[in-house]
């Protein structure tokens, strides 16, 4: 094997890019519903688009894919250097004619629930983004120039350019409409009525799955619909082209591959596993990595001739009868990581690596039992958000053959929880380990890298998660 070393230089860009924010005071809103009534509208319009999710979430850009047929990707100002950010947003707009972004919470909710960092306006503010605002405006009336007026001025960038009232009659919309546009001078470029038929409903980690709804493309439609009948689309494309360049500094890699052999990567994905950053797979694909998708539900045994195994998060639980009655699957995976084959498990795949699951009604079922201890459900969500460790020793990744694993065991609910090292630990970035593992053999177990990107020239490593049920 031979390792080659990465020269690096330095590039400022410059990209102009449509792009345009849907953000909300809370969660709740109708964030997703909108944004993808707006996709679906430009799309039939012909406009060529990128969508992206601010933050930690798989499930809102399944949706954004249900109506673009592509991936949308994720952007993590938490994991990320605003330059960094800007470049990840700007990557793909060269082909594209609009970039748009759906929000996370609400618009200022980021660390803690208090603070600006990783909120929604941090990311906007970092690359520069318009916001159209998606008020819930059901049982409001002048009560809502109050709300307005409160996020107007906590919006020191003046980065708010436009507001939707959701849940709203189009009747009453005019109304309101005239009134916020007289006092704020800010338009109302939509109104969104009560619909039930279009409404995609909720479990514990979020929305239900895209492929759960038998009919998730008529009610997009039908949104679709309904936003074209009352929406300015032009007035909103206007404040999308509005935004300025996107400019930032870009470490270009003269040499990526960290080996000449091809690595091949086992990837578990189906309906029971499906949370994936399409980032984290374009770095492992640019590292000389072959990824080789397979299904624990459907497939009998793991692919031939892998090098690593890669199982993300989803929702095993609701599949816990066929994950159990695939025996020969589970036999495979736990023979192919007794043997010591490199693998990295997160949330639901690190579910499945444990010897049992109990459902709701507290019924166990047989999983691959990798890991001897079980998982269940419990009444509440006990821990979500991001997570930041200091580092005293350079103990968690070591320059060798083979690196320490951080074993964080949480006896508790499923939680997520992403980990921000502030230690330089390893001089090359984070986002190889992987890789360097899955070629020197050795095994790195539940630990998942999340939003593996370039880092700062100080080497400070954000871009570790860790996501462990135990």
């Amino acid at each position: 094997m031979e390792n080659t070393k990465i020269d690096v230089q330095h590039e400022k860009i410059a990209k102009k890019g449509a792009r345009i924010m849907i953000a909300a005071p809370q969660s709740g809103s109708g964030k997703t519903l909108i944004t993808c009534a707006l996709l679906q509208a430009l799309k039939e319009k012909n406009y060529y688009l990128e969508s992206f999710k601010c933050g930690p979430d798989y499930i809102d850009p399944m949706f954004h894919k249900t109506v673009l047929g592509i991936s949308s990707r994720n952007l993590d100002p938490f994991f990320t250097e605003d330059s960094i950010t800007r470049m990840l947003l700007a990557k793909g707009q060269d082909s594209r004619d609009l970039a748009v972004i759906e929000g996370v919470m609400g618009l200022y909710d980021g660390l803690g629930g208090i603070r600006e960092e990783a909120s929604s306006y941090a990311l906007a503010k970092a690359t520069n983004t318009p916001i159209i605002l998606t008020v819930n405006a059901r049982g409001m009336g002048r009560s809502l120039l109050a709300l307005l007026s409160g996020f107007l001025q906590y919006d020191t960038a003046h980065l708010i350019k436009g507001v939707i009232l959701n849940q709203t009659p189009s009747s009453f919309a005019s109304v309101l409409s005239k009134e916020i546009e007289e006092t704020f001078h800010i338009p109302v470029v939509a109104s969104f009525p009560v619909r039930d038929d279009v409404r995609i409903e909720s479990r514990h980690l979020g929305l239900v799955m895209p492929y759960e709804l038998e009919d998730i493309q008529s009610r997009l439609k039908i949104a679709s619909q309904v936003l074209c009948e009352n929406a300015n689309i032009e007035q909103i494309l206007e404040i999308a082209k509005s935004a300025p360049k996107l400019e930032y500094d870009v470490k270009r890699d003269i040499k990526q591959k960290l080996t000449e052999k091809t690595i091949r990567i086992g990837v578990a994905r189906d309906e029971a596993f499906c949370f994936y950053y399409e980032d984290n797979l374009d770095l492992l694909k640019s590292l000389g990595a072959k990824l080789i998708f397979f299904s624990p539900l459907h497939d009998d045994t793991l692919p031939k001739d892998l090098d690593g195994i890669l199982f993300g998060g989803g929702y095993p639980e609701l599949y816990l009868k066929e994950l159990e009655e695939n025996e020969s699957m589970r036999n495979s995976v736990k023979s192919a990581i007794e043997n010591k084959m490199p693998s990295l498990a997160e949330c639901g795949g690190f579910m499945y690596l444990h010897d049992t699951i109990f459902d709701s009604e507290k019924k166990p079922y047989k999983m691959a039992g990798v890991i001897h201890a079980c998982c269940m459900k419990k009444e509440r969500l006990v821990r979500f958000g991001y997570l930041t460790l200091n580092s005293k020793t350079d103990s968690f990744c070591k320059k060798e053959k083979r690196y320490a694993v951080m074993s964080f065991i949480i006896m508790t609910a499923r939680i997520m929880v992403n980990v921000r090292l502030q230690k330089s630990l390893l001089e090359q970035e984070v986002g190889s380990v992987f890789m360097q593992e899955v070629i020197t053999g050795g095994a790195l177990r539940i630990c998942h890298i999340i939003q593996i990107q370039s880092l700062p020239k100080n080497l400070q490593r954000r871009a570790v998660a860790i996501k462990q049920i135990r």
